[in-house]
């Protein structure tokens, strides 16, 4: 039967299991095992049932089995059943079995259930601190996440990867970077592909090209590209960045082992950066290689045409969806379709579609229209989304700041008063914007007219500088990036 369960046959080695006479205790955590990490789940319940009611006692195993297969179950009351037999037994003194406690608590969302096991613990190993650390990032509590990092007596590349894949999922890229940079430091650890799975996100989110690249090159040369989630985390850090031509090196590179995601991150890319034909083109070799898209894969060819302005082919494929694919359009499909009609001056179009779509509209499609009319100057339909907007997001001041810029530029400055008086009344004002650069190997912050940076005399000269060159050279026309170029090369 064991044999069985290496393979794994579990159906077979089950049945061999209830023909046995007198099965052991072994064979029942072997068992209960198997369950718990192939599922399902609820067969280690059945089993623990019929052990107790055969007579046995369970041992340390037997829970720690049970416990991993409670964080699968979405019954919380049969974890915490499960934690009342633990103590009635008198089993609290196993480390592994507390810590697979801990993990369970922290993996249902019932991380206060997990902090108080910790802290009962007399004893924790490593494995019980990144059990509790993990369950912070889950919930989003970044703060007490770090705070438990900060404490650890030792670290392992788990712990590590944790607080980087944490920090990156919840959006925080930048701490994520700082992190698997101090990581890299210290030396102790080293990268293992999870880690490197984990923070490639978080440079393609920052823009954090040069960090990326020689995080690419670790890869390679660990072997790490023959993970996929690898090969895809770097082809999403070069398309994200604007190197469409090293992407398209390594999209070449997993020819042969691409999955759909390498191909939706692809596709995603080339509309992004205005290569619409090539997209489409993309998606058109995908179909026919017998790859069956997904709603991700929708979102990328709609955009493609939004970026492209190919309004008939963008409706040909928002029906394709549903007629060929059986795929509902949801509420990012309908915000693509919003931009798209919305650039096109397709405004009112836009408006019905909104108006009929089958869920709520949010605030990222009526901020889509807004948008449009703001281009096309259209203030009627501007007031209606702004109005939405008003509602859902009351807060943001950007909405405001639009919808004031529409009616100067048409003239309606009873409109312009009106608003900023709402704006002061409701204590409503813009946040400064800011952006990142990196520049040997670290993430710069800047805000509008900041002074906090060390070097931010010499930052403001060279700008100063650069601006006086363009003046002078009026007839050349820079884009932003070469501008951004210009003033680090001059820095250094």
């Amino acid at each position: 039967m064991t044999k069985l369960l290496e393979i794994p046959n579990i159906p077979y080695a089950h049945k061999l299991f209830e023909n046995t006479p007198n099965p052991t205790l072994f064979l029942y955590n072997k068992l209960i095992q198997a369950y718990s990490s192939h599922g399902p789940h609820f067969q280690c319940l059945a089993l623990y049932s019929q052990m107790l009611h055969q007579g046995y006692s369970p041992n340390p195993h037997t829970f720690t089995f049970l416990f991993a297969a409670g964080a699968n179950l979405s019954v919380h009351s049969q974890g915490q059943m499960l934690h009342a037999h633990f103590i009635q037994f008198g089993l609290q003194n196993d480390v592994y079995a507390l810590t697979a406690l801990v993990d369970m608590y922290a993996k249902m969302g019932l991380v206060y259930f997990a902090r108080k096991q910790f802290d009962e613990m007399s004893v924790k190993d490593v494995p019980t601190w990144n059990s509790l650390i993990a369950g912070y990032m889950r919930c989003g509590d970044m703060d007490k996440a770090s705070s438990l990092f900060s404490a650890m007596p030792s670290r392992n590349v788990i712990s590590w990867t944790a607080m980087i894949s944490g920090y990156s999922q919840n959006g925080k890229y930048r701490e994520a970077l700082e992190i698997y940079l101090e990581m890299e430091k210290e030396g102790r650890v080293r990268p293992n592909e999870v880690t490197i799975a984990s923070v490639l996100p978080a440079c393609a989110n920052l823009g954090a090209l040069e960090v990326g690249w020689r995080i690419e090159a670790y890869a390679r040369v660990n072997g790490y590209f023959k993970n996929m989630f690898v090969c895809n985390a770097v082809l999403e850090l070069y398309t994200r960045c604007g190197r469409i031509d090293r992407a398209s090196q390594v999209f070449d590179d997993i020819s042969g082992r691409r999955n759909l995601c390498s191909w939706n991150t692809m596709i995603m890319g080339l509309a992004v950066h205005g290569k619409c034909d090539e997209a489409l083109a993309l998606f058109n070799q995908m179909l026919g290689k017998g790859i069956t898209p997904d709603d991700v894969t929708f979102v990328g060819t709609i955009l493609a045409c939004t970026h492209g302005g190919m309004v008939g082919k963008g409706r040909e494929l928002f029906n394709l969806m549903k007629k060929k694919f059986s795929i509902n359009p949801k509420l990012e499909h309908y915000g693509c379709m919003v931009d798209l009609l919305g650039r096109a001056g397709e405004l009112q179009e836009a408006y019905y579609l909104i108006q009929t779509m089958p869920m709520k509209p949010d605030s990222i499609v009526w901020g889509t229209l807004l948008g449009a009319c703001s281009f096309h100057g259209n203030v009627e339909l501007a007031e209606k989304a702004a109005e939405s907007l008003f509602k859902l997001e009351p807060w943001n001041p950007g909405n405001y700041v639009i919808l004031s810029n529409i009616y100067a530029r048409a003239g309606r400055w009873d409109g312009v008063a009106k608003l900023r008086k709402l704006m002061k009344g409701s204590n409503i004002t813009k946040a400064a914007g800011y952006s990142f650069i990196e520049e040997g190997g670290k993430i710069h912050k800047f805000i509008v007219d900041d002074k906090s940076h060390p070097r931010s005399d010499l930052i403001f000269a060279v700008l100063d500088d650069v601006t006086a060159k363009m003046k002078l050279d009026a007839n050349t026309t820079y884009s932003d990036s070469e501008i951004e170029e210009i003033c680090i090369m001059e820095t250094i």
